[in-house]
């Protein structure tokens, strides 16, 4: 969606996409040097929220010079932060984009972070001062999130075994294993903990007097709203309560079996609702 001869196009736009902090992918984290003690943080990394990210974000763009941001565009976790910065600074943000987000955590939403926190935690090595602690149970982790990610009827239609013979090895668990093992060669375990931590705490009304609707009712930006129909991580709800208090904003359902991973993968559907919006 972002490119040459896609809708945002770098050779139209001035386009920044930065990394959050406590984030293993470049902006400060867990595997960063602590300057007080000349070594990595790794556990004793503070936590942080989204608001946190948010301030950081605001640095950023303070020292790019941009004073306004045309559209802020974000999906889930990204979501989370494209409405906490609306709220932060209303005169800067024009327009937002919002796919499979939501205004505050879910219940739903924190039990599936704390079971996979519960995972990191029960490996052995987790909290060794080493950047590979907690490997096995992330990999657990992340099974446990593909189940939240896609739904019954993607697995079924993807990962049914055709042999009726076969008592072992099933497909569905050769893909969990596979998604596991590809995430812990490329991320963390320390970033994946605090992560999910950030996102548990996420909530629009937490010292702004604690009414998600009178919140929603102070952003005014024009808003694109889309959400996926078999989306069970962030359901459709969740987008229809935001679009129903947010007084300038649109709400659109894509059908997909893909579930909540529809927002990284339902590319074309996204392109042509955001590019009509525009």
């Amino acid at each position: 969606m972002v490119g040459n001869d896609c809708l945002i196009n770098p050779n139209q736009y001035f386009i920044v996409c930065a990394n959050i902090i406590g984030s293993c992918y470049g902006s400060t984290g867990p595997l960063s040097i602590d300057p007080k003690t000349g070594n990595p943080y790794y556990s004793s990394f503070p936590n942080v929220t989204i608001r946190d990210m948010v301030k950081a974000h605001i640095l950023l763009r303070k020292a790019l010079g941009i004073e306004q941001i045309h559209l802020l565009m974000g999906g889930s976790m990204g979501g989370y932060q494209v409405l906490e910065w609306a709220a932060m600074e209303p005169t800067v943000i024009q327009k937002m984009f919002l796919i499979a987000t939501s205004p505050s955590e879910s219940a739903w939403g924190v039990a599936v972070h704390t079971a996979q926190r519960l995972a990191i935690e029960a490996d052995q090595s987790w909290q060794d001062m080493q950047a590979n602690a907690g490997a096995r149970g992330l990999k657990a982790a992340r099974a446990i999130g593909m189940l939240t990610y896609r739904n019954y009827t993607t697995f079924q239609e993807k990962q049914t075994d055709p042999d009726p013979e076969k008592i072992d090895d099933f497909k569905a668990s050769s893909y969990l294993n596979y998604q596991g093992n590809k995430l812990v060669n490329r991320f963390n375990a320390y970033s994946y903990w605090l992560l999910t931590k950030a996102m548990d705490s996420h909530h629009l009304g937490r010292g702004r007097g604690g009414d998600l609707i009178e919140v929603l009712k102070t952003i005014q930006q024009p808003t694109l709203i889309i959400g996926i129909n078999s989306d069970i991580l962030c359901p459709l709800d969740e987008q229809a309560f935001m679009a129903k208090h947010m007084i300038n904003a649109e709400l659109y359902a894509i059908d997909s079996t893909y579930g909540h991973d529809g927002f990284i993968i339902e590319t074309q559907k996204i392109t042509t609702l955001l590019k009509a919006w525009i």
